[in-house]
């Protein structure tokens, strides 16, 4: 598809604390090309905001950064704060998980999204804009705008209006719109559908998509719920203790996973194709970013685990089709018709009931 926007290459983030080095990310890497959507997934904890965060420089200075992040060629990773003021929010938004704590709750929604537009467009013109276009008419204009384009009925009046005064799938059309204000070249949008009901974030992907159509943007899809991403996204990046485990394109992800931490993820979800399929969880809990296990991080709830396993922590590797990859020993064993209920444990309704009652 040409040259990427966002190349990521080995990139590491450690948290000093008291009880140890917290290896956050652990070696993350891909490319993401103009108009795609990468979706990162995984588990809380597996590194997927951390990332996300590095990416536009927004860890505490205690943080440990290495590796690469290059935007169109250019080193961004280590910039100055005034250099990057510049990029993020023009060239590279983000849209943060709670957009309760993302707005102001003392200025209005129309003053904040206005405010972002005089930020960046006041900086420097990108070609054919004029000074006007930084005036505080234009920014209003622009905002009550922006509101209209993420569904916001009644514009105009509700520009005037506080946070509080919003829904939750409102609030989250407004962080929206922020991320929109400036035509920006990357979204990064971080769990955007959490704490809403399903009928909302079925609303949001749609508004996440028009945003796309409307700024051309390439976006990362930051989620733990495999289930948003089937209908959104082009490359899926699955991540485990810090971590990619597979990456691949949403039929070779979905259709032909070959990491067994994958195969579980699509088997908690819930299917209504098929009646009275079970749920095949994961059992156990992620491992301590603090003290990781050797070898493979997941090899503690890997039914498919061996004693190599935990010897020998398994690289990222070619698995199948072009840009599909695994890490994982015995990636060819789930080559073919293999369900998450053959490999994990399934859970029945009377497992649940029994569970309830005990």
């Amino acid at each position: 598809m040409g040259v990427p926007v966002l190349e990521v290459r080995d990139l590491t983030v450690e948290f000093p604390t008291p009880d140890g080095v917290v290896h956050a990310v652990r070696g993350v890497s891909f490319d993401l090309d103009p108009g795609e959507v990468l979706a990162v997934v995984g588990e809380s904890g597996s590194g997927k905001s951390v990332t996300a965060l590095a990416i536009m420089g927004l860890l505490p200075r205690t943080a440990r950064i290495d590796g690469s992040v290059r935007y169109k060629g250019r080193e961004i990773l280590g910039l100055k704060d005034k250099e990057l003021q510049e990029v993020r929010g023009r060239e590279i938004a983000m849209i943060f998980q709670d957009p309760m704590t993302s707005l102001n709750p003392v200025y209005t929604v129309g003053w904040q999204l206005a405010e972002a537009v005089r930020a960046h467009r006041g900086h420097r013109s990108k070609e054919g804009e004029s000074k006007k276009d930084s005036s505080k008419v234009a920014a209003w204009d622009r905002a009550v705008e922006l509101l209209e384009l993420v569904g916001i009925p009644h514009a105009s009046a509700r520009a005037r209006s506080y946070p509080h005064e919003f829904s939750g799938g409102m609030r989250q059309r407004t962080v929206i719109a922020m991320a929109m204000a400036n035509d920006p070249d990357v979204i990064v949008a971080d769990e955007p559908t959490t704490a809403l009901d399903v009928t909302v974030q079925a609303q949001i992907l749609e508004t996440l998509e028009k945003a796309q159509a409307e700024t051309q943007a390439a976006i990362v899809l930051i989620t733990h719920d495999l289930g948003v991403v089937a209908g959104v996204a082009d490359e899926v990046l699955v991540m485990y203790a810090g971590k990619p485990v597979e990456v691949g394109t949403v039929d070779d992800v979905y259709y032909s996973p070959r990491m067994p931490y994958t195969l579980g993820l699509l088997g908690s979800l819930p299917r209504l194709d098929v009646e009275g399929e079970p749920l095949t969880p994961i059992k156990g809990s992620p491992p301590s970013l603090v003290n990781l296990p050797p070898g493979c991080p997941f090899t503690p709830r890997c039914p498919m685990a061996r004693e190599h396993c935990d010897e020998v922590e398994p690289e990222l590797r070619p698995v199948a089709g072009a840009g599909h990859r695994a890490a994982c020993h015995y990636a060819e064993e789930l080559a073919g018709d293999v369900r998450a209920e053959d490999v994990f444990a399934p859970v029945t309704v009377d497992d649940v009931v029994a569970g309830e009652e005990s």
